[in-house]
């Protein structure tokens, strides 16, 4: 992986290091999987149970979010989404609406990270 693609990466909130650990140094592996993730669903899904006022989907959704966040080392997402899930198991609606202020840029950097693959070392 090119130096330039590993900070575009770490800027965004990915610790390079750490996935790699988990995808046992396998470069092509990370890059696969890190690609998977604008096109997951959840976050769409999340936004719409949000705005229907559906804690229960949102929860699922969000959850989801999380564990793919984890595994991929995308510390600052995996955070915000840990709050999330906390406060709609709650049932606070208004503050999982509002932490979406947090999660959106976040998640909006890593899509843009993400999509720079032709920095990537082939």
């Amino acid at each position: 992986m090119r130096e330039t693609r590993r900070a575009a990466l770490a800027a965004a909130g990915i610790d390079v290091d750490e996935a790699l650990e988990r995808m046992m140094g396998s470069e092509a592996l990370l890059e696969r999987l890190l690609g998977k993730f604008p096109a997951d669903e959840n976050y769409g899904k999340l936004c719409r149970a949000l705005d229907q006022g559906d804690r229960e989907a949102a929860v699922a959704a969000s959850h989801a979010l999380k564990g793919v966040c984890g595994n991929l080392s995308m510390t600052a997402l995996f955070s915000c989404f840990a709050r999330q899930v906390e406060v709609l198991r709650q049932g606070d609606l208004e503050e999982a609406q509002r932490l979406m202020g947090q999660i959106a840029p976040a998640y909006e950097a890593a899509c843009r990270a993400i999509g720079g693959q032709d920095d990537a070392a082939r």
